[in-house]
This record gives structure tokens, C-alpha cells and sequence, in this order.
């Protein structure tokens, strides 16, 4: 414990150092909006009123391959506003002849993969969270929500419109935002705005206000001014009610009983208690048009981390689930309705004022008899506080409460817990250029019965430059700390991860930049013993055409706390204390984005548990008829040799996948897995036709297959059908 001690006084100390404030990097680039008599045609031409006297932003800087010179490729934004619609014009000229380079149609794209213009906007001046909307050259939208200061949430989706079309020298993007569809504070006459262009034929990404490279075009902290002629009109009476129906039937072949056939009702409601706070109700939701997780070869001692998908637990996510680390999450949302029916739920969350955020959520399950699992309730508070010019300090409550709950005597059922607790507070370091960014987190878990151990501590410290990386986390879980609504995989132990990196910028060569990365990251018992590590260096080496060339060699010792089956089949364990010294290496290339035929490879090679070997090969080859058809296939194999029972054991997991997206608001996705280490095939299809903004028909169809005889396990058939309705 004097060890731990020591950590949080270190702690303190440390970030004690970092309170920064200071004037808006980007201060001295403005934008003038100005209000508009006459609504604007959203039709991709420029012939509105509204545009022939909008200032124009224009002289935008190169970002990459390099951030010290003004852009090569032209772009022009301008902007104005009525009553009802925030508007936005783009003429993205072309900086080489040729055609765009685009992935498919299908909403929030990958940025990298196509040609593209964003626009982001920081509506309180924060610093830290806002919003993001854009399309691809071939009119796919994009539009995210910005939270810590530069990382998007894609999964937010909205109602607002927007056209591309295409001429010869250019091609322009125009959009309509409704105030409705967007959060802020009313009388504010000043937001934070950015543009961002990236165009694949000249491999070159630029902004408006300027980025350091190092730093992605989204990050607040480099916004420029957009100064409005009059504060913003209020959003007014903003109520939204989506409903939904659905039909379907499943069957259990397995275990061979009847058909199910489903049909249900249900829906969610937003309603803006102010303009930046929302208020989202759910009864009876259904998740079933949400696209399976993909499948894994699981080769881990600990449970794997899948993102939450569900669009109800999607609005401001990171004030409940950004809350820690990614090994240490006291909040999870799939825990809530994992294979258990949901009944009803709330969630209070935005913003009370510049300052203040506010996260509230109630959420409750149904009770499951055969599984004396009994109904249960999921609170979770969470407030956030801007300090100094972009840091804050978050605390978070979380508790699961079992109601009206006596467990049974059978034996085989587990005992579910009366309540489990998770107190937490935090603060989020992010200098005013985004050099210096860290967190420091203090945890304690509250359950019947529970140990003396239950504080989780932990921090981290990173500087980032053009060149140069330097990082520190800790960790301190303790043996009894319990999160059953968290994802806490490991506890009882230290962690320590520090980690140096350096680039070079070679003149004149295909090479963009290169350079090592070295990392060790240590295990301890809680009375500091070594249990585990991994030494490692990587090379890294980005071309200018934007394909990537990685090499990494590793050290790595552990020592098993628990027994370990090393094929996770279920086939003999390794005993616990039994200690295991394996050297790796690895290679990887990724092919640059602008081909029609793009691929992915990696092989990795070394030791393995108990004296063992693994060879593990993974690719990904992609061949795209731009705009409407991606064919994928990627593949992983794994062949492992270990002396004793195990012998040779080689796992095969494929996946083909087609996207087919006829237009911008069509598409079908169907794709298949045959994972031969839990001896699976699934086969899974979607039909998405969007008819009206955010409202959706979908079918979707799975199947799973023994592969031996393709004998089918189960197989489900839903169509699902929602409607957003604007009060």
C-alpha cells in the first residue's frame, strides 16, 4: 500500500504541474455568418441569394503529408442561416485530373478511404465537444458527435439534408442543419469552426484554421471563429417521437423446438428540455436490426471488448462510457439488456451550461425465470466540470440494483447479487494545443459481502509532437474491486506502460515518415511481485501515397494467476503459478486507400505458452465498383504447436463480405464467418432503405451452421420498420 500511496501522491504532484490556460490557438481565424431572407435551395448549385455576399474561407493549410505550407488543392466554404436550417456550401476543386475516389454510399464513412469535405463546430467554446457533418465526393453523409476535445462518435445520427454534385474541374457539397438536430446554448454569438478537405488523388489532407499533423483535422482545440450577425434562433418546441413495429420468426434446430414467431412494438422519444439538453425515453426497445459483432480467434486469458451498437445508449455516450480506461470501464451500457429483455428507460444528458455537463440514466430489465436471473434495476450519474482552458474534472455513480429478488435453492443457477456500486472521480488533463493530455481516476466498488480491496486508481501522462511521443499510465486495480455494469476484465494487480516514440520526415522520398516506437507494459501483484510483461519495439512507416509499413519485436513473460487452457477450446489447462518466456515477431503492410484493389497483411511469428510456437498469418483483400458495390474477404490463421496434450491445433477464421449501396439511402450488406475455433458458420444479411431522414425499413436475416454437413443450429428472420416523427 505504500506503494499505491506513493502513486497518488505522484499523481497529484504531476498533474498539479499541467493547469494550463491560455488564448484560443486559432483566434484569428473568423468566419462571418450572416442571416438569410430567402430559405436555401439545398440542390448542389450556387445560385442562392444567400451566397453571393457570404464571406468566403478559403486559403486552406496542408495538414498532410506536411503542415507548414498552404494546401495545393483549393477549397471555398461558405455560410449562412435562417429561422430554421444552418446552411453550408463547399466547391472542392480538383487538384489532379481524374476520378473521385470513393468507398460506397454507405452513411459515416471511413475518412481515410474517400474523398471527402467535413465541417465540425464547437457550439459552447468549450474546447471539448460538439458536432461534425460532411459527405464524400459521391454525396454519402457523414455526421458524428465530437467529444474530449478531437475523437468522433459515428454512431450519433441526425435529420438534415445535403446534395453533391460533380462537374468536371470541382465537385460541391451543400447541406441544411436543422437547429433542432444540434445542441447548444442560446445568445452565444461566437462558435468554434473548422473545414476539412481530404483528397486521395493528390494524397493530401487540409483545414481551414491550421492542424499540426499530428493532431486529426476534428480536434477543437485548433477551431477558428464563426461570428454570427445576431444569436442563433432558438430551436424552439423540439419533441421527437420514433416508434417502431416488427414481425419475424426464429427457430433453435439444436435443440429442435418449435418455430417462434415475434411480433412487437415498441419505440424511443427525444425531448429538448433546453437547447443543449436531452431528455431520450425507450420502452420495449429492440436492437435486432443492429449488424452481429464479428467473430474472433480468441487466444486471451481475459474477456474481449465489443462496441456498444444500440442507437438509444448513443447520444452524449462519453459522459457515461468514457469514464476510465479501456481496461478499466465503470460503466459498460451492453451490460444493460445483455440477452434480457429491456422494459423501460431514461436518459438526461448534454450540457447545463459552458461549463457543466450532466449524465443521468434509468434503465430496467425484465426478469428471466429459467435463469433465476430477477428484474433489476441500472442507475448512473454522471456530472462533468470544465476546468482551466480545456480540462475537466467527472464524477460517476453506478449502481445495479436487484429488485424484489429471492434467489432460489438450485444449485446450477448462480446467485445473482441484492446491489453492486461503483463510485468514481476523475480529471481529464488537455492543454490548450492538445501537446499535453493525461487522466488520474480514483474508483471504489460497493457489493454485499464485499473484500477489503475495492479502490482502483490509475493515470496517465502523454506529450505529442510533430516528432516526438512520450507516454506514462499506471494501474491499480484491487482484488476485490467489483463493476458489474463495467468492463473490468482484470483485478488484483499494478500495471505500469510507459512509452517513447520518434519520427523522421525524409526530403525528397516516397517515404512520408518513419521511425521506432518502444513500450514495455508491466504486471505486478498487489504486493508488487512481477507476474507478467511485454518489452516491445516497433517500426513505423507511413509512404506518402498513405500506405503503412509496420515491424515489431516483443519479450514477453507471464505468470499464470488462474488455469489456462492455451487454445481456449476447452481441451487441458496450464497450471496456475506455472510461468511461460516467449519471444514474437511481426510485420504489417496496408496498401494505400486510392486503389480500386486494396489489401491488408500481417504475419506473426515466435513463442508461445509451455515452450509452444504460433504462427499467425491475417489479410484483407477489397476490390470496390465505386460508388455501389465493396466486395471484401479477410482471413486469419492461426497454427499453434505446443509439447504435451495440446499437439498441433490450427484455427481458420474467413470472412466474406458484400456492401451493395444503390443509392444514399439503400443498402445491403451481407457477409459470412467460419470461425473453426468455436466451430461456427454465420451468415448474416441487411436491407437498410432509409425513405425519410432517419427513418428506416429493415429486413435482416441470420443463420449459424455446424460445419460439419452445414448441419443449420439456428436461423432468424426479422423485418423491422421505424419512423421518426418531428413535433
Amino acid at each position: 500500500m505504500k506503494f499505491l500511496r506513493w502513486l497518488l501522491v505522484s499523481c497529484s504532484v504531476l498533474f498539479g504541474c499541467f493547469r494550463v490556460t491560455g488564448q484560443k490557438v486559432n483566434n484569428q481565424y473568423n468566419l462571418a455568418i450572416q442571416k438569410t431572407s430567402i430559405p436555401v435551395q439545398i440542390d448542389g448549385l450556387l445560385d442562392d441569394s444567400a451566397w453571393k455576399n457570404a464571406d468566403v474561407a478559403r486559403d486552406f493549410f496542408m495538414v498532410l503529408p506536411m503542415d507548414t505550407s498552404y494546401a495545393n488543392v483549393k477549397t471555398e466554404v461558405r455560410m449562412s442561416y435562417d429561422d430554421q436550417f444552418l446552411y453550408l456550401v463547399a466547391v472542392c476543386y480538383h487538384g489532379s485530373a481524374g476520378d473521385y475516389v470513393v468507398e460506397s454510399l454507405r452513411r459515416d464513412f471511413a475518412f481515410q478511404k474517400n474523398d471527402n469535405f467535413l465541417f465540425f463546430f464547437d457550439p459552447f467554446e468549450d474546447k471539448t465537444s460538439g458536432f461534425s457533418f460532411g459527405a464524400n465526393a459521391a454525396g454519402a453523409q457523414w455526421d458524428g458527435f465530437i467529444y474530449e476535445g478531437g475523437k468522433m462518435d459515428l454512431s450519433w445520427d441526425h435529420k438534415w439534408i445535403s446534395k453533391v454534385l460533380n462537374y468536371e474541374d470541382r465537385w460541391v457539397f451543400e447541406a441544411a442543419v436543422p437547429f433542432k438536430s444540434i445542441r447548444y446554448k442560446k445568445g452565444m454569438t461566437s462558435w468554434g469552426i473548422n473545414f476539412s478537405r481530404n483528397d486521395l488523388k493528390t494524397f493530401e489532407k487540409s483545414s481551414w484554421a491550421p492542424v499540426p499533423r499530428q493532431f486529426p483535422t476534428v480536434s477543437l482545440a485548433y477551431t477558428g471563429n464563426l461570428n454570427w450577425d445576431a444569436p442563433p434562433p432558438a430551436a424552439g418546441a423540439n419533441i421527437s417521437l420514433i416508434p417502431y413495429v416488427l414481425g419475424g420468426l426464429s427457430k433453435d434446430y439444436s435443440k429442435a423446438t418449435p418455430t417462434e414467431f415475434r411480433k412487437d412494438i415498441g419505440g424511443d422519444a427525444k425531448i429538448s428540455i433546453t437547447s443543449s439538453l436531452n431528455l431520450d425515453l425507450t420502452v420495449n426497445p429492440d436492437f435486432s436490426q443492429v449488424e452481429v459483432d464479428r467473430q474472433v480467434t480468441n487466444l486471451d486469458r481475459f474477456e474481449l471488448f465489443f462496441p456498444e451498437r444500440r442507437q438509444f445508449f448513443l447520444e452524449n455516450a462519453d459522459i457515461f462510457g468514457n469514464f476510465g480506461y479501456a481496461n478499466i470501464r465503470p460503466f459498460f451500457s451492453r451490460r444493460i439488456g445483455l440477452n434480457v429483455p429491456i422494459q423501460f428507460g431514461a436518459r438526461l444528458s448534454g450540457k447545463l451550461n459552458k461549463d457543466w455537463r450532466i449524465g443521468l440514466m434509468d434503465m430496467q430489465t425484465k426478469s428471466v425465470a429459467e435463469r433465476d436471473l430477477p428484474t433489476q434495476n441500472f442507475a448512473v450519474v454522471s456530472l462533468q466540470r470544465k476546468v482551466f482552458s480545456r480540462s475537466n474534472i467527472g464524477f460517476l455513480f453506478v449502481n445495479k440494483q436487484s429488485l424484489r429478488y429471492e434467489p432460489d435453492k438450485d444449485p446450477v443457477t448462480p446467485e445473482a447479487r441484492q446491489y453492486n456500486r461503483t463510485i468514481g472521480i476523475e480529471y481529464n488533463l488537455a492543454s490548450p494545443g492538445n501537446y499535453w493530455t493525461g487522466k488520474a481516476m480514483l474508483l471504489k466498488s460497493f457489493s454485499p459481502g464485499g473484500g477489503p480491496r475495492t479502490i482502483t486508481q490509475a493515470a496517465n501522462l502523454n506529450y505529442t509532437s510533430r516528432r516526438l511521443l512520450l507516454s506514462w499510465q499506471h494501474e491499480y486495480v484491487g482484488k476485490d474491486f467489483i463493476a458489474e455494469v463495467g468492463y473490468v476484465p482484470r483485478s488484483g494487480y499494478v500495471k505500469m506502460n510507459p512509452q517513447a516514440g520518434y519520427l523522421f520526415f525524409p526530403r525528397k522520398s516516397a517515404v512520408l515518415s518513419h521511425g521506432p516506437l518502444l513500450q514495455t507494459v508491466f504486471y505486478a501483484n498487489e504486493q508488487f511481485r512481477k507476474t507478467d510483461y511485454e518489452h516491445s519495439l516497433t517500426y513505423r512507416t507511413t509512404f506518402r501515397n498513405q500506405s503503412v509499413l509496420n515491424a515489431y519485436l516483443s519479450k514477453t513473460y507471464i505468470e499464470l494467476l488462474t488455469p489456462f487452457d492455451p487454445t481456449n477450446t476447452g481441451s487441458d489447462s496450464l497450471a496456475t503459478g506455472t510461468r511461460h518466456r516467449f519471444s514474437t515477431a511481426y510485420i504489417e503492410y496496408i496498401s494505400k486507400p486510392k486503389s480500386l484493389f486494396t489489401y491488408a497483411a500481417n504475419v506473426r511469428y515466435g513463442g508461445y505458452y509451455n515452450e509452444g510456437t504460433r504462427l499467425q498469418l491475417t489479410s484483407e483483400f477489397g476490390y470496390r465498383f465505386q460508388p455501389h458495390v465493396g466486395i471484401t474477404m479477410s482471413s486469419t490463421y492461426n497454427d499453434i504447436r505446443i509439447p504435451g496434450s495440446w499437439g498441433r491445433r490450427s484455427f481458420w477464421l474467413v470472412g466474406p463480405r458484400v456492401d451493395i449501396t444503390l443509392t444514399n439511402t439503400f443498402y445491403f450488406t451481407a457477409f459470412g464467418q467460419y470461425n473453426e475455433q468455436t466451430k461456427n458458420i454465420n451468415l448474416n444479411t441487411r436491407l437498410q432503405w432509409r425513405y425519410k431522414p432517419a427513418s428506416d425499413f429493415f429486413i435482416v436475416y441470420t443463420d449459424n451452421y455446424l460445419p460439419e454437413y452445414m448441419a443449420v443450429k439456428n436461423r432468424a428472420l426479422v423485418a423491422k420498420f421505424t419512423y421518426w416523427f418531428s413535433l
